[in-house]
């Protein structure tokens, strides 16, 4: 093992890697969650008018869930090209996408211009935008993990999940400016376009920031090691190697990982959703409360989830990935019916404290959770490995989330069964991380089956630090 990949990066560095993957992530969730949010706001009235509100509200959602289809294709291509090509090429790649995808939609005919073409060139576009994604976090935490001090990898790496309140804060907060500043007229006939179009100008700024920082020096000797196999078998008379698909890899020696990554996802997944997208429509329906206080309190609760990440991240440094996940899973779970409680009173204060509550257990899982994948794959797997675990589990979590939250309340016409269903979610969280191993004090440039031979097993990675 080289000891220039363990060392910790130069302090001058590290910030901008960081800067740069926050930056790339924020814009992404950005463009994601305003969809979402926009899907609960005015999609159902301008894309399918002739529906029933709460009808068109759920085939709203339902394009909202098209696009975590793509994401598993996305963790796909990108995690096999990322393994391959390296980590700076395809995050760049993913953000063009995702703004141009975004920058579209604010320039889509509505139903009354268009008829039925406009919904069908929404889900397309949302597709676009799930792909992006799909091969977005898995690049963006890598870059960070691999350049960062392995003694405080779990701090580093929650960064860039903070991308995902950045960005929720971001789209919350546009969204209610406009309807603070715009009639309800106004807003639905063009204002919702505006913070569509901004995302072609945050694009800029995130790829002149992402250009500028360095591939991961942990891929770079990885590869550098499997050119150098090639080579020696080329000159051996061995043929060209038999290094395998990082896919085929990634199924081969570390599927239980996969599955663990799904199980932790699961929880983590539908409670965010639940607590920033479906609430939306909860709040206005069942609460009866006006869509700027709804936006109003995801917005506050989007700030404090901000802050709260980092601090989590520099918590599983010190206990551990796991204890600090299993808080938040069982703790998510407990507070879904004190939550729907305290939704239910109308209380604008209250209402602050339930979204709060909630996103601040949500990043006891979602700021280890960086760290935790990116540790449990071989280097050059990773980055396919990380992203099948996270993205595969969002097509049975995070995308029927809203939807089934919304059935449930046309169904039952409370939040007790959607409490139910997030509790559901949390147990098995709490079986698959309970489950797996502890991963923090792992060696992410340890040699693996990825960076030797197809065939060879695993080593063991738990180096610790001094």
């Amino acid at each position: 093992m080289s000891s220039s990949a363990t060392a910790p990066p130069a302090p001058s560095r590290l910030p901008r890697i960081v800067a740069a993957s926050l930056i790339g992530t924020t814009i992404e969730w950005y463009d994601f969650f305003l969809y979402g949010s926009a899907a609960a706001l005015v999609f159902n009235k301008l894309f399918f008018p002739e529906s029933d509100p709460l009808v068109g509200t759920l085939l709203s959602f339902l394009t909202y869930a098209v696009g975590f289809a793509a994401r598993p294709l996305g963790a796909l291509v990108f995690g096999h090209y990322g393994d391959r090509l390296g980590r700076k090429k395809l995050l760049v790649l993913s953000l063009l996408m995702m703004g141009g995808a975004t920058c579209a939609i604010g320039l889509l005919p509505t139903h009354a211009g268009v008829g039925t073409a406009a919904p069908l060139l929404l889900t397309t576009l949302r597709l676009i935008q799930g792909f992006a994604l799909g091969g977005e976090w898995g690049g963006a935490v890598l870059l960070v993990s691999e350049h960062g001090d392995p003694r405080r990898r779990g701090f580093w790496a929650s960064w860039p999940q903070t991308g995902a309140p950045a960005g929720q804060l971001l789209a919350t907060g546009v969204l209610s400016l406009l309807t603070a500043v715009l009639s309800d007229r106004a807003f639905d006939s063009w204002g919702w376009r505006i913070p569509f179009l901004l995302s072609g100008v945050l694009v800029v700024v995130g790829l002149w920031i992402r250009l500028s920082v360095d591939e991961s020096p942990v891929f770079r000797e990885a590869l550098a090691r499997a050119e150098a196999r090639k080579a020696a078998q080329r000159g051996s008379g061995d043929g060209e190697g038999t290094e395998k698909l990082p896919l085929v890899s990634v199924l081969r020696h570390h599927w239980r990982d996969v599955l663990v990554a799904m199980g932790a996802r699961m929880a983590e997944n539908i409670s965010y959703y639940v607590l920033t997208a479906f609430i939306l429509v909860y709040a206005t329906t069942a609460a009866e409360v006006s869509d700027q206080t709804a936006l109003n309190a995801v917005l506050i609760a989007s700030a404090v989830h901000f802050a709260v990440i980092p601090a989590w991240g520099a918590l599983s440094d010190r206990l551990g990935r796991r204890p600090v996940y299993l808080l938040g899973a069982a703790g998510v779970g407990l507070w879904m019916f004190p939550f729907f409680r305290l939704t239910d009173t109308g209380d604008f204060g209250l209402l602050v404290v339930a979204v709060t509550v909630g996103l601040v257990l949500h990043g006891a899982m979602y700021a280890p959770q960086a760290a935790f994948f990116s540790e449990m794959f071989a280097t050059r797997m990773r980055y396919s490995g990380a992203s099948i675990g996270a993205q595969f589990a969002s097509v049975a979590a995070g995308a029927p989330a809203p939807l089934i939250a919304t059935a449930l309340l046309s169904d039952y016409g409370s939040g007790t069964p959607i409490a139910l269903y997030v509790i559901g979610a949390a147990v098995l969280t709490l079986i698959a991380v309970g489950a797996a191993k502890e991963t923090r004090h792992r060696d992410l440039a340890a040699v693996g089956p990825a960076d030797t031979t197809a065939e060879a097993p695993a080593p063991a990675t738990d180096a610790r630090p001094a």
